[in-house]
């Protein structure tokens, strides 16, 4: 039979919060993390508002030296996944060092590193170029420098699946630590995209949400009135362990990550297939990967952008997976508060199931005020509902047709 793999940690630093106590609160009372941008001049472009990570302090997570030499998501990555490590309880030591893997995985990678050495090269020349350009911009940055940070020295690397990422991430390490190839990771995702290229590149795709006035109801995911994302940014990490190892050096063990599922939409470089065909064949894979029938999902989380076409695909999504059932599950879009952080989110939205299962409660989708008729499901509008649930999937669809999905069980 095969064994458990388990959750023993959890870290994350986000737009709601910077440690999941902090976050998760947030979430419960529906807090919205989306305000005017602060961290560059937005005044040249359309789009003024994002979900920053606030009053992060690098220096209290690294060495200041070290942290001046990383790029903004490699600092949200090593301080996720400090939580997730410190709360985890285990301790990387020369012995296990080796049998420990680090998939912390990014979309984009060091955006703002890269935009600056560009501008720079152009009115300053070469020669002023960065030195630590290149690990501050690539992509397996977060991960490498996790790996640095504590020594640890298992298989290393990031995967880049657009904005299913994290969950790609996720899936990895449960695949590995269910045949062997290590005994424990650290796996998930960071993101720093709020940069003016970041946003001007989304805007010009016609995915951002404009209400820069009136931004306390955007993002809408699910509304018929939605209108597009909110970019955010942040990191989110769990620890992974057999049930053996957990249980064997008496560890708390916080939920089972029960299935992966992972599909391709191949359809449009951007778009994803309208009848969600990818996304319900990525949840049924991940429930066949869980040993799971359909009706024991008590709590989807999901991908819920906020842009028109995502939603409705994602609800088809849902319903093609489950049929009659999709109108009895339960689902929220936790990006109403947190927005969009890319890569990350679906690493963040996984331990948002973990959490929704411990506590009993169903984080809601604010601003949820005009039904559409095509996202006619239980979307858990705009309070957290309490409930009793034991299985619960989380949805990461992402440009270029990427579908991951993560199944959570409650662990008995």
């Amino acid at each position: 039979m095969q064994e458990k793999i388990v959750i023993t940690g959890m870290g994350t630093v986000n737009p709601l919060g910077l440690n999941v106590k902090e976050t998760w609160s947030n979430v419960v009372n529906g807090v919205s993390g989306v305000g005017p941008i602060t961290i560059f001049d937005s005044s040249p472009l359309h789009v003024h508002i994002a979900a920053e990570v606030k009053n992060f302090k690098p220096e209290n997570f690294m060495d200041a030296k070290e942290a001046r030499r990383r790029d903004r998501f490699e600092q949200f990555a090593v301080a996720a996944a400090k939580e997730a490590l410190r709360n985890s309880g285990l301790q990387v030591t020369e012995k296990n060092a080796p049998r420990i893997g680090i998939i912390i995985s990014s979309a984009i990678g060091g955006l703002q590193s890269l935009q600056d050495a560009v501008l720079t090269n152009y009115t300053e020349g070469p020669r002023r170029v960065s030195p630590f350009l290149i690990p501050m911009l690539m992509a397996n940055g977060g991960a490498g420098m996790t790996a640095i940070e504590f020594g640890i020295k298992g298989p290393c690397f990031s995967v880049a699946s657009a904005c299913a990422s994290g969950s790609d991430g996720i899936g990895m390490a449960l695949m590995m630590l269910r045949t062997g190839m290590i005994d424990a990771a650290l796996a998930g995702a960071a993101e720093a995209t709020v940069t003016s290229a970041g946003v001007a590149a989304f805007d010009r795709v016609g995915a951002m949400s404009r209400r820069n006035d009136d931004y306390s109801m955007t993002p809408q995911p699910f509304d018929k009135n939605r209108d597009g994302l909110v970019m955010g940014e942040g990191g989110a990490v769990i620890v992974l362990e057999r049930e053996s190892d957990a249980k064997a050096r008496g560890a708390v063990i916080l939920a089972e990550l029960a299935g992966y599922g992972a599909t391709a939409d191949a359809y449009h470089v951007t778009a994803p297939h309208e009848y969600g065909e990818g996304g319900a064949a990525a949840i049924r894979m991940a429930l066949m990967s869980a040993r799971a029938n359909m009706d024991e999902v008590g709590y989807i989380n999901a991908h819920g952008t906020s842009t028109p076409l995502n939603d409705q695909a994602e609800t088809r999504a849902v319903k093609a997976a489950f049929g009659e059932l999709a109108y009895k599950i339960p689902i929220s879009s936790t990006k109403s508060m947190t927005g969009h952080m890319m890569g990350a989110t679906g690493a963040l939205e996984a331990i948002f199931c973990v959490q929704a299962i411990r506590e009993g409660i169903l984080p809601p989708t604010i601003h949820y005020e005009t039904p559409d008729p095509e996202c006619d499901l239980d979307y858990v509008p705009n309070k957290a509902r309490e409930a009793d649930i034991s299985l619960a999937i989380s949805n990461a669809f992402g440009f270029g047709g990427h579908n991951a999905v993560l199944a959570v069980r409650k662990y008995v």
